[in-house]
């Protein structure tokens, strides 16, 4: 994508005088050689996939390790007692983020949005939606593209791999992503994207990536909850008129330096933090065997 920051986005936009969802699909037909047609059949594919994975989710299925399976449908079962915490709605998102990401360690079918590792976070938002006649799938195809934008701006300005820049350029950048898009489909407006984008991004700097035993399960699946309900704040707060105090894209500048200044150890290669304790020593101990 040529777009190297959301503020050359919203430069467009209030030139052209068009949404944001509408620059990045400019930008995608010029790039891909497309017509509008053929981008939205490329987009809605991915859709069609994502409500695919979570259509086919089994909570039978375990991964390979035995550290993951069946939570998705343990809290499914919780929120139909009508008694959770969060309220129906947000146990709706609890439930998607687990079941995607239980999907994505089980070898299911999934979206990569942006990574395989943060799956979860994006559909976990929109799916509830569209299942209860919120949205139509032409605004959530919209949506993607909204998403698309801010993702691609982070890929270019910082990163997207846990491996460069620790768990906050995965499940950070995903929920930057699904802010967005959020703010989009409650009818904010291109300033109130970017900011739901910023808030919920500068709200997990520093998250670090520690798989256990170096799988994407433990603590990855349940991080895609935290990455979902995140974005669902960002979003609320951008509505009411909230904005970043930092500049967007200043944020996301911020977020490639800490990635830069964390240790290796905390960067996906399975030897620092929660892939350092004890319990997780007698995991990779087990798995070797």
């Amino acid at each position: 994508m040529s777009y190297q920051s959301l503020e050359e986005i919203n430069e467009l936009c209030r030139e052209q005088n068009i949404p944001f969802w509408r620059a990045v699909l400019k930008d995608d037909m010029n790039e891909r050689t497309v017509s509008e047609e053929e981008s939205f059949l490329t987009m809605e594919g991915m859709w069609n996939a994502m409500l695919s994975a979570s259509e086919d989710y089994d909570e039978r299925l375990h991964s390979s390790s035995g550290l993951v399976g069946g939570i998705g449908g343990q809290m499914e079962r919780y929120r139909e007692k009508g008694d959770t915490l969060c309220g129906d709605f947000v146990s709706r998102v609890i439930v998607q983020a687990l079941q995607m990401g239980e999907s994505n360690a089980c070898m299911k079918r999934i979206v990569a949005a942006p990574t395989a590792g943060a799956c979860g976070v994006i559909p976990a938002v929109l799916v509830p939606m569209y299942k209860e006649g919120h949205i139509d799938r032409e605004q959530i195809i919209q949506a993607l593209y909204v998403t698309a934008g801010i993702g691609q701006v982070i890929a270019s300005r910082a990163f997207i791999a846990g491996a460069a820049g620790g768990c906050q350029a995965e499940i950070g950048t995903a929920s930057s992503m699904a802010a967005g898009a959020l703010a989009f489909l409650k009818g904010g407006d291109n300033e109130q994207i970017v900011h739901a984008a910023a808030m919920a991004l500068k709200n997990l700097l520093g998250l670090v990536c520690d798989p256990v035993a170096g799988l994407v399960e433990v603590p990855c699946v349940k991080r895609n909850v935290i990455g979902a309900v995140n974005a669902l704040s960002a979003a609320d707060m951008a509505l009411a008129g909230i904005t970043s105090q930092i500049p967007p894209d200043q944020v996301i500048d911020a977020m490639k330096e800490v990635g830069e200044s964390m240790h290796v150890s905390l960067r996906e290669t399975g030897e620092g933090g929660v892939a350092n304790t004890p319990r997780a020593k007698e995991i990779v101990a087990r798995l070797g065997k």
